[in-house]
C-alpha cells in the first residue's frame, strides 16, 4: 500500500528518516506492505514545495497553509486514510507551538500524524488526541521521549491493566554525555561542542543543558503514562554548567555517579515532576548509564520496577522512531483507528 508523506520541518532528523526510509524500502514493501513516498517538503527557510511532479507548485506563505493544501490536492490518500504528515520542527518551550497547530491542521484536513517534536505532548496531548480520535486518525509520537526506544508503545501495548504510579530516569543524551565527559577531565564547553558536531544537542543548547529538553520530556512522559495534564513549566527544573564538572569530579571519586535525572510521582492524586542533577549511589542502575546512553525505570503497581536502556542515541534511532509510527499506521490500515487506552479512575485504582 503506497502512504504518502507531507514533511514539516527538515533537519538533521527528517533528513536521516527520509535516508531511512530508502534504506529500508524493501523490507517495508515484503513484510509490512508499505510503500511510503514523500509527496512535499516545508520548512522555515526555504518554504513549500513538492516532490512529486503531478502536485505541481506550491506558494503557500506558510507551514499551516501549505499542509492544508497539500491535504486537498492529495484527497484521495487522505480520504484513504494513506497521508501522513510528518511533523519535525524545531521545539518550542514556552508553548509548543506552531509544533500544535501542524498537528491540529494535519488532523483536521484528514492526515495521520508521526511527530520526533515534544512539543505537542508536553503542551497539549489530551486535544490533540480527541483530535485525531474525532478525526479517525493517528496522532503518534515515539520519537518524542527516547528517541526510538518504544516507551509509549511499551505501555500502550504490552501493560493492559497496569498502572505507572511514577517514573525516574535520564533520557537527554547531551547532558549525558558531558557529565560522563566531565568525569574524565574534558571541559564542559569541549563536550557541549562535540555533541553540537555530531547534531544530538539541541539548536539551542540551552534547551538541553538548562534543563529544558529533559522538562519537556518528561511532562509529555507524565501526560502519556500517567494520565497527567501537566506542561514542561509545572516541572521543577535545574540544569548543569561547566561549575558541575566539580561536583562529578566529586561523586565519582567517592563511588558515586552525577547524573540529571528526571523523575515524576503521583501524590493525592496529583503528579508532580522534576528535573536536577543527582548524585546516585555506584549500584543504582541510572549511575551505570554512559555518554549517550538514556534509561527510565517505571514503577507499577502490579509488575513492581520495569527499567529499559538505551545504550546508544542518536539520528538514526530518532528517525526510527518516525518509522515505527508509521509502520503502526500502515498495520492499522482499513481497520477502525485505536485511541490512546483510558486510565482508571483515581477513586478505584489509582491513575496513571
Amino acid at each position: 500500500m503506497t502512504f504518502d508523506l507531507l514533511l514539516v520541518g527538515y533537519g538533521n532528523v527528517a533528513k536521516r528518516f527520509a535516508a531511512l526510509l530508502e534504506e529500508q524500502r524493501g523490507v517495508l514493501a515484503r513484510e509490512h506492505n508499505l510503500r511510503p513516498r514523500i509527496v512535499g517538503v516545508v520548512t522555515r527557510r526555504e518554504g513549500a514545495r513538492y516532490v512529486q511532479p503531478e502536485f505541481g507548485r506550491s506558494r503557500s506563505p506558510s507551514a499551516l497553509t501549505f499542509i492544508r493544501e497539500a491535504c486537498l490536492r492529495d484527497r484521495a490518500a487522505a480520504r484513504d486514510g494513506r497521508l501522513v504528515v510528518v511533523e519535525t520542527t524545531t521545539l518550542d518551550v514556552q508553548s509548543g507551538r506552531p509544533a500544535i497547530d501542524h498537528v491540529r491542521a494535519a488532523l483536521g484536513a484528514g492526515a495521520h500524524v508521526v511527530t520526533a517534536n515534544k512539543g505537542p505532548v508536553a503542551f497539549a496531548y489530551r486535544r490533540l488526541t480527541r483530535a485525531a480520535d474525532r478525526a479517525g486518525r493517528r496522532f503518534l509520537f515515539e520519537s518524542a521521549a527516547m528517541d526510538g526506544i518504544p516507551i509509549f508503545n511499551l505501555v500502550r501495548e504490552t501493560l493492559p491493566a497496569v498502572s505507572i504510579a511514577g517514573f525516574r530516569g535520564i533520557v537527554n543524551s547531551t547532558t549525558n554525555y558531558i557529565l560522563t565527559a566531565m568525569e574524565q577531565g574534558q571541559a564542559f564547553e569541549a563536550a557541549l561542542a562535540e555533541m553540537q558536531a555530531r547534531g544530538i544537542a539541541e539548536a539551542d543548547a540551552s534547551l538541553d543543558v538548562d534543563g529544558w529538553d529533559a522538562a519537556v520530556k518528561t511532562a509529555a512522559l507524565a501526560n502519556v503514562i500517567m494520565g497527567a495534564e501537566i506542561t514542561p513549566h509545572d516541572v521543577q527544573r535545574e540544569g548543569i554548567s561547566a561549575a558541575t564538572a566539580a561536583d562529578a569530579a566529586e561523586a565519582r571519586m567517592s563511588g558515586r555517579r552525577l547524573k540529571l535525572v528526571v523523575r515524576a510521582m503521583r501524590d493525592d492524586g496529583r503528579v508532580t515532576a522534576r528535573v536536577g542533577p543527582e548524585s546516585l549511589p555506584g549500584d543504582d542502575l541510572l549511575a551505570g548509564v554512559e555518554a549517550q546512553q538514556n534509561a527510565l525505570i517505571l514503577r507499577t503497581d502490579l509488575l513492581d520496577e520495569i527499567a529499559i536502556v538505551q545504550r546508544g542515541g542518536g539520528l538514526t534511532q530518532t528517525a526510527y522512531g518516525l518509522l515505527s509510527d508509521l509502520i503502526t499506521i500502515a498495520r492499522d490500515a482499513g481497520r477502525a483507528p485505536r485511541s490512546a487506552p483510558r486510565r482508571r479512575s483515581p477513586s478505584r485504582h489509582g491513575r496513571r
